[in-house]
């Protein structure tokens, strides 16, 4: 394979990760501070380094995996785009990725080029176009005009790589001061594009690692002034309500109708990648049909979505106690969004990982936070991440909950008012008392504790263990309901899947009502999700 030049090597490509990365780290603060477009919640900086240490990361994978050797130059460049794509959080996250993988592309396939400032020059131009076609409506002022401006001002630089590198950093510093004439709304708020300010800090990293003398030396914020007064205010009114982020794996005929379905139901959207492998990134008010949409056109997984409403509370300043919940369908991580907790999206056959819930712990930027599992077999990964947290000074409560129907009795009685130990015991209590179920479907004939099961029998788990054995939805959840409610409660609780009839539900409202008269009943809609259907009774 043709190998880059040295000046732009392996170890160049490390170094400027890691100087990026704590640029990043040192500005996070002062980027969020000022971030007021597309949606003032304060947190761009924080997008940009997560985006960017998922990228370092990668990047050191590679290097561990070659041991003594130093690994070849496209592998690394490689690694740094796909990390950003598969880490990207937020709009100015997923549009850096889209502008490390545009330069990858010209610098891991350099195609006999062997003149490095060529191939600079061309990676930067190739990183600023692929980012303006990743966004569905591109914005002047922005991180991308900054992009093109670094773009332009390397296309006619002399000299070597570290000179394109310099004239690419001036030419972004530059078109990041104009930016609050460009666009309205920094202009009111006295501040530059949080965005373009982070990528500054990545082309001021760029020109570290090539001449070992970062721009950044210069001063804070590169000698761009910058007016950070509480900028970071409420959403703007009559926003849409949510951010929706999610990997995909589909083909490149699939993300085209994604692309068109997703512009329809909302705005800010951002889908990057290739290869069969998506970064997608809309900010709308129905955060499940965006959700549905990526089923629809693939495999989605990674899914995260953000209230904005809440975000903008934290935007302002890191809040005293937060709630971060795994929820096994969208239409949950929907409710559990409005309700003010921060959502993990279980995929059926796929748990989180313990970094996935780090990540929303990190994301919540909470003094406190109180983790719900809501599922028996990630206790441990649970326990792994709180543990993990906790060393970063973050106090952590895990609740043991075994279903996402606790997590609801959990949350429906969090108070942040409270103490935080007060508050741990109560929705401690609400969870236990809270006895669950669920309905699946019979994969192959085997045994269970209530007998011998079929091939597409539907079975009625209460506790965790096999407790009906059915032939329909109806019958079999009318029987479970039966049984839990033998041993009295006040609440049920129903989470509906996707398919099931509403039927379902309404003949279950109208047992309880007519069998149970003291005993309320709220149903939920649960969206694509493994069951279909819980329940739960407190």
């Amino acid at each position: 394979m043709p190998q880059i030049p040295d000046d732009l090597d392996a170890v160049a490509v490390r170094t400027w990760c890691s100087l990026a990365l704590d640029a990043l780290g040192s500005d996070r603060e002062e980027i969020d501070a000022i971030n007021v477009y597309p949606v003032a919640d304060g947190d761009t900086g924080t997008n940009l380094y997560l985006t960017l240490e998922s990228a370092s990361q990668a990047v050191e994978a590679v290097f561990t995996g070659y041991g003594a050797e130093t690994p070849e130059t496209a592998d690394v460049i490689r690694a740094m785009a796909h990390g950003a794509l598969i880490g990207a959080r937020g709009n100015s996250g997923t549009i850096l990725s889209q502008l490390l993988r545009g330069m990858s592309e010209v610098l891991a396939e350099p195609e006999g080029e062997q003149d490095h400032a060529v191939l600079l020059r061309r990676a930067l131009r190739t990183a600023a176009t692929s980012a303006y076609r990743a966004v569905a409506h591109p914005v002047e002022g922005t991180m991308l005009t900054v992009a093109t401006a670094a773009a332009d001002a390397a296309e006619s630089a002399g000299g070597g790589c570290a000179e394109v590198a310099r004239a690419a950093y001036d030419g972004a510093r530059e078109a990041l001061r104009e930016t609050p004439g460009q666009l309205a709304v920094l202009g009111r708020a006295g501040v530059v594009d949080a965005g373009g300010r982070g990528l500054v800090d990545v082309l001021a990293a760029l020109v570290g690692a090539l001449t070992g003398e970062t721009p950044a030396a210069q001063g804070r914020g590169h000698g761009v002034l910058v007016e950070a007064a509480d900028c970071a205010a409420d959403p703007e009114e009559g926003g849409p309500a949510f951010e929706v982020i999610y990997l995909l794996e589909a083909e490149d005929e699939a993300v085209a109708r994604l692309r068109t379905r997703l512009d329809a139901l909302g705005e800010s959207l951002v889908v990057v990648g290739g290869d069969g492998l998506w970064n997608v990134h809309v900010h709308v008010d129905d955060a499940g049909a965006a959700v549905e949409a990526g089923v629809e056109a693939g495999r989605p997984y990674r899914i995260r979505i953000t209230h904005f409403a809440a975000a903008a509370v934290e935007a302002r300043e890191q809040i005293q106690r937060a709630v971060v919940a795994v929820v096994p369908g969208a239409g949950l991580a929907e409710l559990c969004s409005e309700a003010g907790a921060t959502t993990v999206l279980a995929r059926p056959g796929e748990p989180p990982a313990s970094g996935e819930l780090v990540d929303a712990i990190r994301r919540a930027h909470a003094r406190e936070v109180v983790l719900l599992p809501n599922d028996a077999d990630l206790r441990h990964t649970a326990a792994a991440a709180a543990e993990q947290m906790r060393t970063e000074g973050v106090r952590v409560a895990l609740i043991p909950t075994r279903a996402a129907v606790q997590g609801i009795a959990a949350l429906a009685v969090h108070e942040p008012e409270r103490r935080f130990d007060e508050d741990v015991v109560a929705m401690t209590a609400a969870a236990r008392t809270t006895r669950y179920a669920e309905l699946a479907v019979a994969e192959r004939q085997s045994w269970t504790s209530a007998g011998i099961c079929q091939a597409g029998d539907v079975l009625g788990l209460i506790d965790g263990d096999v407790a009906v054995i059915g032939a329909d939805v109806a019958t079999t959840a009318e029987t479970v309901l039966h049984r839990m409610l033998a041993a009295g409660g006040e609440l049920v609780t129903l989470v509906v899947g996707e398919g099931v009839p509403d039927s379902v539900a309404e003949g279950l409202e109208a047992y309880v009502r007519e069998r149970h008269l003291a005993v309320d009943t709220v149903v939920y809609a649960g969206g694509p999700q493994a069951a279909p259907l819980l329940i739960g009774v407190e």
